[in-house]
């Protein structure tokens, strides 16, 4: 019988086009042919102008509001499914409504594993991701997961920082763990944040667990939304005693005033990727690109060649 060689394809949802580029670049492709035919009323429908049947399909979107993100994706995994491609990876280098997964107060949705279930209902056969919010969102798919870590990325760049005196810290308790993680990789002290909040992107009082007096600072979390968080945190930690304080976040958000927050604000610099395209620039930000990491993925991936090399935490 006839060995069947599975050709690789790659495609990007339109969020995520220039991320996609970089990342078949590496890959060593071109990226994939598709268009896009809106309505007067803003219905949609993506096209693949080129043949995917019997191929790997890697479709890269990421997922951040507005819905529409999510919506593309689930169109371009149903259009690839009925065109008969083989195998469909959803390459979501941030996995959006991940902040709901699970019910803090009653009649609420569970909106992760929703979108867990839709991506499976419309024909994805795996999903690459990286830095989910909760590591437990992985156990909501009956399919293959990859998760990625961008301390691959962060870690060597702060090495190449050598920052004296440096201290790692969560912004809140639910980031201990990855706090811990990176002070595990680069020998340091940790400290962390204990946050109230009064609703969704409020936060009532904040306090400092640990001593930051004379050290350099780096804050550690998966994503920065209004920023109100790393920035109140950094005010705190001036005002304790640190020489700088620096932060890394894997998705920039970054929704309503928080490029003003950012730029007006004791942080040295925010350290992020290019999961999320930036809406504007600020000289306080510098991007990472995760292309490279997400390609050697894939190219395992497609070759059956294990990944566990990209797994430092």
């Amino acid at each position: 019988m006839a060995v069947v060689n599975t050709e690789a394809k790659i495609f990007a949802c339109t969020q995520s086009t220039e991320l996609g580029e970089k990342i078949a670049d590496a890959f060593g492709e071109k990226l994939g042919n598709v268009i896009t035919s809106t309505y007067s009323d803003g219905e949609f429908q993506p096209s693949y102008e080129e043949s995917v049947r019997g191929s790997r399909i890697f479709i890269i979107g990421s997922t951040h509001p507005e819905p529409r993100n999510l919506m593309e994706m689930l169109l371009m995994i149903d259009a690839a499914k009925r065109a008969s491609a083989r195998h469909i990876t959803a390459v979501m280098p941030y996995f959006g409504w991940a902040r709901q997964d699970r019910k803090d107060k009653p009649r609420v949705p569970i909106a992760a594993k929703l979108v867990a279930k839709m991506l499976e209902a419309a024909g994805a056969t795996r999903i690459i991701t990286m830095d989910l919010h909760a590591d437990q969102i992985q156990g909501f798919f009956e399919k293959p997961v990859d998760h990625l870590f961008a301390s691959t990325i962060f870690l060597p760049y702060l090495q190449e920082l050598n920052l004296e005196n440096l201290t790692i810290a969560s912004p809140d308790m639910g980031g201990s763990k990855r706090a811990y993680s990176y002070s595990k990789a680069l020998k340091s002290d940790v400290v962390i944040c204990y946050k109230q909040r009064a609703k969704a992107n409020v936060i009532s009082h904040m306090e400092l667990i640990g001593d930051v007096t004379g050290k350099n600072v780096v804050l550690v979390d998966d994503m920065v939304d209004t920023a109100g968080t790393l920035t109140k945190a950094a005010d705190l930690m001036m005002e304790r005693g640190a020489l700088s304080v620096r932060a890394i976040c894997t998705h920039p958000i970054l929704s309503g005033n928080a490029y003003e927050r950012i730029k007006n604000s004791q942080l040295e610099e925010l350290i992020t990727t290019d999961s999320i395209p930036l809406r504007q620039k600020n000289k306080k930000i510098r991007v990472l690109s995760c292309a490279e990491l997400f390609a050697d993925v894939m190219n395992k991936v497609h070759n059956n060649s294990s990944i566990s090399s990209r797994f430092l935490m």
